[in-house]
């Protein structure tokens, strides 16, 4: 026998009453996987309670289940057929016990979803379809089950696999397979049906062995969240063993790690576990222990990243796609807790973009997210966690909230917002900057000032360019090392890739500012002072500037105002001959530059 074989998560779902447990425990009992004794128990426990036998009783170990005739908790069974061994998740189909039915789809590799032939597609049908989809379990084979009961018509089978595909379809799943079936006699579960000569596909036992198992993520950006850090003292053990689970990825000794969200850097010294030979690699789905060359200090919740491979993202601002499932409704103001990998973190829901009716497929813009109900929401955190975005590694872009004492909801991170996707651009640039042999501090000292930017701006008829060219002269005369640059510059050069012109398109606009500001960074790094001109700067341009620039950024309006205006540091008449003395004397009172 082989002893090789490799285990595949299967979960069943399904609306309450279709059969998912039926499907299970038919499976059993026709292959011989069954404990000794176990099919015989069973038979004894429903003739002494004068209930007829079912199959789904060989699944539904809890009382009060067999009582209500209804699965709550997940069943796990194991089961084993030429090809591979599985280990099989009973799902809860009733809408109460949607939680218990995502902690079982949450690690599956692939599903089956039970349709009852005589009831159809209902609503459950839908919400669990898309959740599937959501939790990106790709290979998925509905089963229209009870066939027998619509005395084994194709055209019922028919009629449900096209409202079902038409669904499915809208969800982004595409089924693997449609198999009629009769769990309660058999039917197309381990055998092929006699009852059904129009049906020509496979069993569900061979769909079973023909999914496809998925690749080990080894060769994935290593990615390990602390669970903690220990010391040992007695007998002069000073090892601090940073201990995780490896989420994807190997780790060798001498790698080179990084722990985010602090950016802390130090070198792998050994890879431990406990009462076993060191080793010299790990991979993923090991719980191991490391330690460092260099001792830094790293706590719970950080995420462990090998420096040469593709970095985590970093943010206090998620943007999701959530399924909430707690009683009280996720609502604009209340704190909960974000928790991912090992992280836990305060956080409130920022805004819903829309919720999702997991039925229709229909999005409407509701201020809260009631129960069973699935969202696109941005989340605000009180500091900054390390995530990957789920379609890059899904392993570390999920997550669940906390509501009191209870997980109420959970989702995954699909991106970040505009501003936060800037910052992790500045991040990542400052990180992978090539200094030169010159630092700024040398040129500040040898240029005798500052560098900063100055930003002017103002109506499309205001002579800001003539006020920066006038501030320019003057600087220049007072000895600063100064340079003007205006939009323009950029728009037909740098820019060239990107529509030019006056454009309603935000992220359009977006792009333009960010790269006159990273432009504008290069020349602060030069120990410059810049001048900046561009019409009717907004406030969403002056916080991108921000962002790209740090603090090193000076607003000024030239001429009378107009819509959408930001805050400015300065407002000067653009006829006023003395407008550049005002903006350096300002400059000198803010302190934003030591001229």
């Amino acid at each position: 026998m082989d002893t090789c074989k490799k285990d595949m998560n299967i979960v069943i779902v399904g609306h309450v009453d279709h059969g998912k447990s039926t499907v299970i425990g038919r499976l059993l009992a026709d292959t011989g996987s069954l404990p000794q004794g176990k099919l015989e128990q069973i038979k004894e426990m429903c003739r002494r309670n004068s209930k007829p036998f079912e199959y789904a009783f060989l699944l539904d170990a809890l009382k009060d289940e067999r009582a209500q005739g209804i699965t709550i908790d997940i069943a796990r069974c194991f089961f084993r057929t030429e090809k591979r061994e599985y280990i099989i998740l009973d799902a809860p189909g009733h809408i109460e016990f949607l939680k218990n039915m995502i902690t079982g789809a949450s690690r599956a590799e692939a599903a089956l979803l039970v349709i009852d032939a005589h009831e159809g597609v209902r609503e459950n049908s839908r919400r669990h379809g898309y959740i599937l989809s959501m939790l990106g379990i790709k290979q998925v084979s509905v089963l229209v089950n009870k066939l027998d009961i619509v005395g084994y018509s194709e055209d019922v089978f028919n009629s449900v696999v096209k409202e079902y595909s038409e669904f499915l379809a809208a969800a982004g799943v595409t089924p693997t397979s449609f198999i009629p079936v009769s769990a309660a006699m058999g039917d197309n579960i381990a055998v092929r049906s006699e009852n059904m000569p129009w049906y020509s596909g496979i069993t569900v036992l061979e769909q079973l062995d023909a999914f496809n198992e998925e690749l080990p993520p080894d060769d994935l950006p290593f990615r390990m969240p602390v669970q903690d850090v220990y010391k040992f003292t007695s007998s002069g053990d000073e090892r601090r063993i940073i201990a995780g689970t490896v989420e994807s990825g190997t780790l060798r000794v001498g790698d080179g790690i990084m722990f985010y969200p602090s950016g802390k850097k130090t070198t792998v010294a050994s890879i431990e576990e406990f009462n076993r030979p060191r080793r010299t690699a790990v991979t993923s789905g090991y719980s191991t222990g490391i330690t460092m060359t260099e001792q830094i200090y790293v706590r719970r919740g950080d995420l462990a990243v090998k420096t040469d491979e593709k970095p985590p993202v970093t943010a206090s601002r998620i943007e999701v796609s959530l399924f909430w499932l707690g009683k009280d409704a996720l609502s604009e103001g209340k704190r909960y807790y974000l928790k991912t990998g090992s992280a836990k973190v305060p956080m409130r829901l920022e805004k819903t973009e829309y919720v999702l009716n997991a039925s229709s497929l229909e999005k409407a813009a509701k201020p809260k997210v009631e129960k069973n109900e699935v969202a696109k929401c941005t989340l605000t955190l009180e500091r900054p966690i390390s995530f990957d975005i789920s379609s890059d590694l899904s392993g570390t872009g999920r997550f669940v909230i906390v509501d009191g004492y209870e997980i109420s909801g959970g989702g995954i991170i699909t991106g970040v917002p505009g501003d936060e996707k800037i910052r992790q651009n500045v991040l990542r640039r400052n990180f992978r900057w090539e200094k030169g042999g010159v630092s700024l501090t040398e040129r500040m000292e040898r240029f005798g000032q500052k560098p900063f930017v100055i930003m002017i701006t103002g109506s499309k008829n205001s002579d800001r360019k003539t006020v920066a060219r006038e501030l320019e002269k003057s600087l220049f005369a007072n000895g600063r090392s100064v340079y003007y640059l205006g939009i323009g510059n950029v728009l037909y050069g740098v820019d060239a890739d990107i529509k030019t012109g006056r454009s309603e398109d935000r992220d359009e606009r977006d792009e333009h500012i960010r790269r006159l500001a990273e432009t504008a960074n290069i020349l602060t790094d030069a120990g410059l002072i810049v001048i900046l001109t561009a019409s009717e700067i907004d406030e969403d341009d002056v916080y991108l500037m921000q962002t790209v620039l740090g603090e090193k950024i000076f607003t000024i309006r030239v001429g009378n105002a107009y819509d959408k205006e930001p805050a400015f540091d300065l407002s000067v008449d653009e006829n006023d001959e003395k407008a550049a003395e005002t903006i350096i004397r300002s400059a000198e009172s803010m302190r934003t530059a030591e001229f």
